[in-house]
């Protein structure tokens, strides 16, 4: 979370980012390179920024699919 903070410091308004962390390279090992989607929009609803996302929705997204393929949900909110 701290890079994420520190791109908003420097006015990034944009930040790619995948639901349960899925996707990245598949060499890469731990962690799978992609900052899941729940992580950062907890994150940006804790700072007060709207985003017109609803959390427990995307988490429910995060865990249905996780389990639908056989995976770990990487969300820090599923830990």
């Amino acid at each position: 979370c701290s890079n994420l903070m520190a791109a908003l410091e420097e006015g990034i308004t944009v930040i790619d980012s995948s639901v349960a962390g899925l996707g990245g390279c598949p060499y890469a090992g731990k962690p799978a390179g992609n900052v899941c989607s729940e992580t950062v929009l907890y994150m940006l609803n804790e700072l007060g920024i709207e985003t017109g996302v609803d959390l427990d929705k995307l988490r429910g997204i995060g865990n249905w699919i996780s389990k639908e393929i056989g995976r770990n949900n990487l969300s820090i909110l599923e830990h």
